[in-house]
């Protein structure tokens, strides 16, 4: 099993060790990834209210390179799943739309035309889709470990472009908590927008959002938070003080990339998985 790795720009600074932690998990699972050379920031849902063709043109230039190396493209990033899988639903639907933008790959030197040959899949998915990669390995079974499965937004909406699952009420991420031999547990902002790309912009309600979700699972006895997106993860670690105070809540709930906490059920240390980058609660990590 091999996929050209899409990983974005937080992966390539501010969140080295979900970088650190999903190569040491795939190299465990078997799955084999390699980085899209060159590949382009997919505008992060910010480029495209800017210049909506230009966006377009880096996603579809970015699909065309794993096309060229004859993968599908795997992400580990919310918000670059939703970019890229937004740009193929797009051109794969409009024959005139790829024309025009092969042609402005064409004149701007790039050497492979976008075809819609490469499916957009994350890191969830392909767990959720193959529960047999899991199978054997899980050496260090999570019992009595309550986890609460933080979604985010991007991965679940639109249903049209995401389509995995029920984008209403997801039940792929417990399952997978469930195979690390963990405890979901049901908290109310387990959908909640983290408010990442708006924190310059409103920072007050943001925090309150990031604050409410963490008390949210802090109240239904998370031992920790499990989020697939990186920036979710961010915001909700960098931040959690901050929202605890403007929520006056009590919580104190650690927040791990989702291959984290496949990593600790696969026998790897906080080490191994980097966890002396993050920022809230550390202490009260009971795993790993």
């Amino acid at each position: 099993m091999k996929y050209a790795l899409f990983p974005g720009c937080v992966l390539e600074g501010a969140a080295a060790e979900a970088y650190t932690s999903l190569n040491k998990v795939c190299d465990k699972l078997g799955i084999e990834i390699e980085e899209i050379p060159n590949w382009t920031c997919c505008g992060a849902s910010h480029a495209q209210g800017v210049n909506d063709f230009a966006a377009l043109v880096i996603n579809a230039r970015n699909i065309s390179i794993a096309e060229n190396m004859g993968l599908d493209i795997m992400t580990v990033c919310n918000t670059c799943t939703l970019q890229l899988r937004t740009a193929k639903a797009r051109l794969d639907k409009d024959a005139k739309l790829k024309e025009k933008v092969n042609k402005v790959l064409k004149e701007s030197g790039h050497p492979y035309e976008y075809k819609g040959t490469s499916k957009v899949t994350h890191f969830l998915w392909i767990l959720d889709e193959y529960p047999e990669l899991l199978d054997g390995k899980v050496v260090n079974p999570l019992h009595g470990v309550k986890i609460a499965a933080y979604y985010g937004c991007h991965i679940l909406r639109p249903q049209e472009i995401m389509n995995h699952g029920d984008g209403k009420h997801p039940e792929y991420m417990e399952r997978l908590i469930r195979k690390l031999g963990a405890e979901p547990v049901w908290f109310d902002a387990s959908r909640k927008c983290c408010g990442f790309h708006a924190q310059l912009a409103a920072e007050h309600d943001v925090l309150t959002v990031t604050g409410q979700i963490v008390d949210s699972a802090g109240r239904a006895g998370a031992m920790a938070i499990a989020t697939p997106c990186p920036l979710c993860q961010m915001q909700l670690d960098m931040y959690e003080p901050e929202g605890r105070e403007a929520v006056h809540s009590q919580a104190e709930v650690p927040i791990l990339h989702l291959q984290q906490l496949v990593g600790f059920a696969l026998g790897m240390s906080k080490e191994d998985m980097g966890f002396d980058r993050h920022v809230s609660a550390q202490a009260k990590l009971k795993i790993g």
